[in-house]
């Protein structure tokens, strides 16, 4: 029981999994259906509401993709880590807010996705934090829970939101109303849980900024070095090769899920639901992998999650029922915050300098975000060429194929570090 017991530190950091997963829940669900309700009331296609979205999210993981090194090697100076977190925070909460005081179809796609890019670039530091908050003992117990408590922190506004937009009538308010009252519910949920981890968690590697230095110019510098390191080392070099493809698959189904469900007919409440059952089912999953690790070990417990998301995508393209969807979110439940948990942990731990840390997390972030810019971009291509969304989820399997068979020539000598 003794490594149940966590401090104040970690509890704060993980608290902010469980605030976020509010802006995250809404982004896979709320979101993409309000938007593409307002696109329907202009005469716009699925397949073209579809493709918008998609490209939407690939500009914003592209704007933090080209950033991310930059960010993370600035970061990596003492007392820089905490000041850049709260920038981008404060960009995600106004501009997540702002989308609830809007009822334009391009305006709300253009502040979703700067919201988008507000949130991501937090999800840098917040990643990077894992190394100041723990020890290397504890990684990947603290970071699967940050995940599972991130699971529940995202189903209580989650529900308050889907109780007040499905009994709008009651309320005497309008569907479109409700869901702008929900977006700011989430908003306030997101600021006042984040409020731990700017106040308790502090920034315990770093490197001292010397005389006269300019920070741009000598993280440029850090990047080249930091990017030569990689290089050399075989372990992370594989390791960010094959998470470049896996993430991939993972961030466009969170993406692209409810978006794929309307498409196909699934109705607005079933892909809430669903969804839901979907966090729920995911706290428990994420604990208990989360422990398996001692018996199987890091690297196939993300390797079977990365076949589980392969057999996903087929079973996608031939869903056509509400019953076959809950499916897919239960399978999905089961691995997507276990894949992500057990894959930063992971990283953490190879990291060779963890003065550094945030620099190398800024290169496991633009990996990641490369990444989804070209797993939403493809589906948009198949789902644009075809006209039809199910060739777009299957195509993503191209993805989670590439990952697995890289992922398979990751030195075991990882595995036994990692374990």
């Amino acid at each position: 029981m003794e490594k149940l017991k966590m401090s104040k530190e970690e509890i704060s950091w993980s608290l902010y999994d469980w605030a976020s997963s509010a802006f995250t829940m809404m982004l896979s669900t709320v979101i993409p259906i309000y938007i593409k309700n307002v696109g329907d009331s202009i005469h716009l296609s699925a397949a073209q509401t579809t493709s918008q979205w998609a490209i939407t999210q690939s500009l914003s993981t592209l704007a933090v993709a080209l950033l991310a090194p930059v960010l993370g090697a600035m970061a990596d100076h003492k007392g820089k880590k905490k000041r850049m977190f709260a920038a981008f925070l404060t960009l995600a909460l106004i501009m997540s807010a702002v989308m609830a005081f809007s009822n334009t179809y391009y305006v709300l796609l253009i502040t979703c996705t700067i919201a988008c890019v507000g949130y991501a670039g937090t999800n840098i530091f917040y990643d990077s934090f894992l190394i100041d908050v723990t020890s290397d003992s504890r990684m990947d117990f603290v970071s699967s829970f940050g995940y599972a408590v991130g699971y529940i922190g995202s189903c209580i506004p989650f529900i308050i939101s889907i109780l007040i937009i499905n009994f709008s009538d009651a309320l005497g308010i309008t569907a479109a109303f409700a869901i702008k009252l929900a977006l700011i519910i989430n908003v306030l949920w997101w600021f006042v849980f984040s409020l731990p981890l700017l106040k308790n968690v502090h920034q315990k590697y770093g490197i001292e900024k010397e005389t006269n230095e300019n920070i741009i110019m000598s993280s440029f510098a850090k990047i080249f070095k930091t990017l030569r390191s990689i290089c050399k080392n075989k372990p992370v070099g594989m390791f960010l090769l094959a998470y470049f493809f896996y993430i991939d698959g993972v961030d466009t189904i969170i993406k692209m899920s409810t978006s794929f469900g309307k498409d196909v007919g699934i109705s607005d409440n079933s892909l809430l639901l669903a969804l839901l059952a979907t966090q729920i089912i995911a706290f428990p999953a994420v604990l208990i992998c989360s422990k398996l690790v001692k018996r199987f070990s890091c690297k196939k417990i993300i390797s079977f999650s990365i076949l589980m998301y392969i057999g996903i995508c087929v079973f996608g393209f031939f869903l056509n029922y509400a019953w076959q969807f809950w499916v897919l979110a239960i399978a999905v439940a089961i691995v997507q915050g276990t894949i992500q948990a057990l894959s930063r942990s992971y990283f953490g731990k190879l990291i060779p300098s963890k003065e550094n840390s945030n620099e190398y997390f800024g290169f496991y972030n633009i990996f990641g975000k490369y990444a989804s810019i070209f797993g939403t971009a493809l589906m948009a291509l198949f789902t644009t060429i075809t006209g039809n969304s199910r060739y777009g989820v299957l195509s993503v399997a191209i993805l989670f194929i590439a990952g697995y068979f890289i992922f398979r020539k990751v030195p075991e000598a990882i595995t036994a570090e990692v374990s």
